[in-house]
């Protein structure tokens, strides 16, 4: 007999069908390993907010992360890494044996000159740690939380590939990020918001550096996965609320019938994108209240506000910062806020004060906030960009740089007041516990308690994982 879905059955679903032979050994092991702690685990967290791993590798050190996105490719030179010989070489040719050979955009053919450190660079908090005087608030509110990675190096020398690296752990497109890897391992705390919120602020200096919605993209992981971007000035999700006339009773009414037309649908085809389907609508219907609550600062004592230097809503990086708090104490994993402003090929001096000066008591806030809220210790805050900048001259400002570079760290698991790794005395190569990106990667899982070796995800024939073929934990900087 025919059913009446049969006419909508997809060659998706006959190949899936046709091969459930093939994996049924396979698959019944999976779940023999597994029956017991999902078991548990249902009781406690619904279907559509739990990851796969039931039970975690070792022992978590934190419960989420917040990552501090300086987007356009930061200087090192000018805000982390001191270097006092390239200061002495100023105007000076830059010595071809460190530069022969190598990677450069857009110095390519033109005469390469040392160009010294823009700032001065002090001594912060009672570990001495040494970085630009630009960063006055962090240096003075969270110097001994820092641990700085000046020993970073990347792979790709252009923007747009490397923000995709630094997300997805590869430069090869349509790779899931990091936040939808996170979700997918870990599920969501969040009841009534998304699990990976992305937000996104912009200054007055330097180029504004475009970022696409790929960098937060699921990738060939269930879309339930991928981040959601909260708009910074104005309701942060368009349409949350209903339209006049619709009441809330309705509006549920509306989205149970959805729902079940999805799954009789999905009892057919076997859709993970319609199990998503049926998981998204009830978190928009969710959303209606959750986000409200969020973004309700009524409540938030006059002494936050002073804080953060913000009383939120403007769009400020700051007013981010404020939201990241308030989405880390209502479950979210992962939280990204990017700042667009660090693309700095001329006036770097000048711009890379007026971009810190943006960022810099927003960040040092934060990390404040969480410490009096007893946050901090499960929050792992993560500081950087996509690459650094040469310490060649262009003009007045630097190029693109990805063989050497800074990162910071801070919160539960890491040693904080502390600088790990170095670059050669001019700035240019990474030389002393060299630090891949795919070890910041590695290190992020690790805390959350996730072997980075051990979360993977079959696709086309092969087990991906985040880290791709690389990766170690970076074991000197964890506490």
């Amino acid at each position: 007999m025919v059913t009446p879905h049969s006419s909508i059955r997809s060659r998706r679903t006959f190949l899936g069908h046709a091969s459930s032979g093939l994996g049924g050994l396979a698959l019944g092991q999976l779940l023999q390993r597994d029956a017991l702690s999902r078991a548990s685990a249902a009781e406690a967290v619904p279907e559509h907010r739990r990851g796969i791993i039931t039970q975690l590798h070792h022992a978590p050190k934190i419960k989420r992360v917040i990552w501090l996105y300086m987007a356009g490719g930061m200087s090192h030179l000018e805000t982390w890494d001191p270097k006092p010989k390239l200061k002495e070489l100023h105007g000076q040719p830059m010595p071809e044996s460190i530069t022969k050979g190598q990677q450069i955009a857009q110095l390519q053919g033109a005469k390469l000159n040392c160009f010294a450190p823009q700032h001065d660079f002090v001594k912060h908090g009672q570990s001495g740690l040494e970085f630009s005087s630009i960063w006055p608030e962090l240096g003075k509110h969270a110097a001994d939380h820092m641990c700085l990675v000046r020993s970073m190096y990347t792979e790709a020398i252009n923007h747009d590939p490397a923000h995709t690296f630094m997300n997805t752990g590869t430069m090869i497109p349509g790779r899931p990020s990091m936040g939808a890897w996170l979700l997918y391992g870990l599920g969501s705390e969040a009841d009534s918001l998304p699990g990976f919120v992305v937000m996104v602020s912009t200054g007055n200096f330097g180029q504004k550096q475009p970022i696409a919605a790929r960098q937060w993209h699921s990738g060939f992981l269930p879309s339930r996965l991928q981040g959601v971007e909260f708009r910074s000035k104005g309701d942060p999700v368009l349409y949350v609320g209903n339209p006049a006339g619709v009441s809330r009773e309705r509006q549920s009414d509306l989205v149970s019938t959805l729902n079940a037309v999805n799954r009789l649908a999905n009892e057919q085809l076997d859709d993970p994108e319609i199990a998503t389907r049926i998981a998204q609508y009830e978190m928009a219907f969710k959303m209606q209240a959750g986000v409200p609550d969020l973004m309700d600062l009524s409540q938030e004592p006059a002494h936050i506000f002073d804080l953060y230097g913000t009383k939120g809503g403007d769009g400020s990086f700051a007013a981010n910062c404020l939201l990241a708090r308030r989405l880390a104490e209502r479950g979210s994993r992962f939280i990204q806020l990017y700042h667009r402003d660090w693309d700095h090929h001329g006036a770097v001096k000048a711009h890379s004060q007026g971009t810190a000066a943006e960022v810099d008591r927003g960040a040092a806030a934060l990390i404040t906030d969480l410490k009096q809220r007893g946050m901090l210790d499960e929050t792992l805050i993560v500081f950087g960009s996509e690459f650094g900048r040469t310490p060649m001259a262009q003009g007045d400002g630097r190029d693109h740089h990805l063989a050497g570079f800074t990162m910071w760290l801070a919160g539960g698991g890491i040693r904080g007041g502390m600088a790990y790794g170095a670059t050669d005395e001019l700035g240019y190569h990474a030389v002393e516990n060299r630090t891949h990106v795919n070890d910041i990667h590695a290190t992020i899982l690790h805390l959350l308690g996730i072997d980075h070796l051990k979360l993977t995800y079959r696709f086309q024939g092969r087990d991906f994982r985040l880290t791709d073929i690389g990766g170690k934990v970076i074991e000197p900087i964890l506490s």
